[in-house]
């Protein structure tokens, strides 16, 4: 969070620098480049020359309403404070003494304790030399009216050697409904007249559609100190001091998140205390594109009723100014409407909304324990991309579990099914009890513990989303379960059949090879089972390096129960020559090349 333009009297300032530390310029943005700024490697602050360019360098800077601004006298800013433009210094000045941050450097650092909004304040004085160390000894607090999401205002009470005096901060467009007078560049007061007012709303309107948060000064000068602290008291009759407006810049990975949501089928919806034009502009941000996006304000949400609200709640993409209350409000008419909502919080005022909500989910760095204790999941980073990867992640983990459960029941239903199907056209039994057990334990086993931890499938994060009430295996997915089961069974019986009547083989080898045949079918089986629609090539057979040596150490077995004789003589089966060998990979890959036929056919 970053200052980078102030509004005072009624000229606008570009500030610059980045982060935390105090060295960057403060000068008129009104065409004229201003050099004479302050700069310091160690945050001391220095003076550089002062040099007039009338014919900016740099008119990319200069906002849309500062260009409408009367220029007047030009400044020639200083590392001074006290020879600062009166308007600018108590501005800043209330930057500083209404704020509760604390800047300080650790090992050349600049770090920031507390909101970072207070801390951005702090830094854009700090840049014009006024630091709370400046005012420790004179200006003492004497108390403070915290800040309130239904005020949107602050005000810090201190003593000064004109007196007590009361300084406020708070939303732009409702601070100064409070405001009387308005400070001018020249350090004198005046009555806001209209003409005043709106140049304020549009100065504030304009700042906003940069995508910029905008805060307003003001500042009161008490009779003597107060005896309670309180908000009707103390935030009237205001004298206003001017706006900061500070660039909250989107994390590099937010828009994709926000994009990977919506490709999810997951609607986002932005909830916001900021300015609505605020609002909208970084919800144009963040979605890349200028389009219409209809917003609602907390004064627009109370002239709706509930049932108007359920009725709209579908339509809005951002809502700004907004209350507790609203926040509940909300998410009780996106469930009116039969959708599963999740709802992010941070402080105590959010918790309800919380609570409410199908899926709460606090933050972990700036979440308060109330809402953490009425969240269902905490985001320890406080990063909104952590969600979308959630959501992947959990789509991966419940996608895994339907793999891993489709191919065990397709590889039971083909035991099941060969050796009913044997019994009812009077085949011996193709497959020994003892051998049936060991399909289930080692050629069952080791792919299904492979298939848990399967990658990820490309088009996981667009699918839609799956409806709580839906089976985990829903009548398509266990036909197919059913007809694979019969495809095992058929290969795995074609073989024995085969080997008994069309090679005149002893039931003991045909036994070995219908055995053998089964093992590998169903090893093969489970590079089908990574994915339902995509191929193995799509997919690719080296990502899942589990799986691979599950498919090697099972066949490796396998071919060990049929060399060695001791493990053969346990298992039933007999050497096979190389021929039956031959027929045994042959008909063991045809279900992969079975699927992956069908996989061809189905992708349009």
């Amino acid at each position: 969070m970053t200052v980078t333009r102030l509004f005072a009297g009624d000229r606008v300032f570009e500030v610059t620098g980045e982060g935390y530390e105090p060295i960057g310029e403060i000068r008129e943005a009104l065409g004229v480049r201003r050099e004479g700024t302050w700069e310091g490697g160690d945050g001391q602050l220095s003076s550089v020359t002062d040099q007039l360019d009338h014919t900016s360098e740099h008119p990319s800077r200069l906002t849309p309403y500062a260009s409408r601004l009367t220029s007047g006298d030009p400044l020639r800013l200083t590392p001074h404070a006290s020879r600062l433009p009166s308007g600018l210094r108590e501005l800043l000045t209330a930057a500083v003494l209404c704020n509760g941050a604390t800047l300080r450097q650790e090992e050349g650092t600049w770090k920031m304790l507390g909101d970072p909004t207070e801390g951005a304040l702090l830094v854009a004085a700090a840049k014009a030399a006024l630091t709370i160390d400046r005012f420790a000894s004179t200006y003492c607090f004497l108390g403070e009216v915290p800040f309130d999401p239904e005020r949107k205002m602050m005000t810090i009470v201190r003593q000064t050697p004109d007196g007590s005096v009361a300084y406020v901060k708070g939303a732009p467009d409702v601070l100064l409904r409070h405001c009387t007078h308005r400070l001018a560049m020249d350090g004198t007061t005046e009555p806001i007249t209209e003409s005043i007012r709106t140049a304020i709303l549009d100065a504030n309107a304009s700042f906003a559609h940069q995508a910029l948060r905008v805060l307003a000064m003001a500042h009161r000068r008490l009779d003597g100190e107060p005896k309670v602290y309180r908000a009707q008291d103390l935030e009237d009759r205001l004298v206003f001091l001017g706006l900061a407006a500070m660039k909250d810049p989107l994390r590099p990975e937010a828009k994709a998140a926000v994009q990977a949501c919506h490709d999810a089928g997951i609607r986002t919806v932005m909830i916001t205390g900021d300015h609505q034009d605020t609002a909208v502009a970084i919800a144009e941000e963040l979605r890349g594109v200028k389009e219409s996006i209809r917003s609602l304000s907390g004064m627009e949400l109370d002239r709706l009723s509930d049932e108007e609200l359920v009725k709209t709640v579908d339509q809005v993409a951002v809502y700004a100014r907004v209350s507790a209350e609203h926040k509940l409000r909300i998410v009780k008419a996106w469930k009116a409407q039969g959708a599963i909502v999740a709802m992010t919080g941070d402080g105590v005022n959010d918790a309800p909304a919380v609570k409410a909500a199908d899926i709460g989910v606090a933050m972990g760095i700036t979440g308060t324990d109330v809402t953490k204790e009425a969240a269902d999941m905490v985001v320890t980073d406080d990063n909104f991309a952590s969600i979308a990867a959630a959501v992947e992640e959990g789509r991966g983990i419940f996608d895994n579990i339907r793999k891993t459960i489709y191919f065990l029941l397709s590889c039971n239903v083909s035991e099941v099914l060969v050796m009913l199907f044997a019994t009812l056209i009077g085949l011996p039994l193709p497959l020994l009890p003892i051998q049936i057990l060991w399909m289930n334990l080692v050629t069952d086993g080791f792919p299904a513990l492979a298939l848990a931890v399967d990658p990820k499938s490309p088009d996981l994060m667009k699918q839609p989303p799956r409806r709580p009430e839906a089976r985990l295996l829903d009548g398509g997915t266990l036909l197919a379960i059913g007809a694979q089961g019969v495809m095992l069974s058929a290969i795995a019986l074609g073989a024995f059949a085969y080997s008994l009547y069309g090679l005149h083989q002893e039931v003991e080898q045909a036994r070995a090879v219908a055995f053998t045949v089964m093992v590998v079918a169903q090893l093969v089986h489970a590079f089908n089972c990574r994915s339902e629609r995509w191929s193995l090539f799509q997919v690719g057979l080296w990502t899942n390096r589990p799986l691979l040596l599950a498919f090697t150490l099972s066949l490796g077995t396998q071919v060990v129960v049929l060399t060695v004789p001791a493990v053969s003589t346990i298992f039933k089966v007999v050497p096979l020559p190389i021929e039956d060998w031959a027929l045994m990979g042959a008909m063991g890959l045809l279900p992969f090349v079975i699927m992956e036929g069908i996989k061809l056919l189905r992708r349009p």
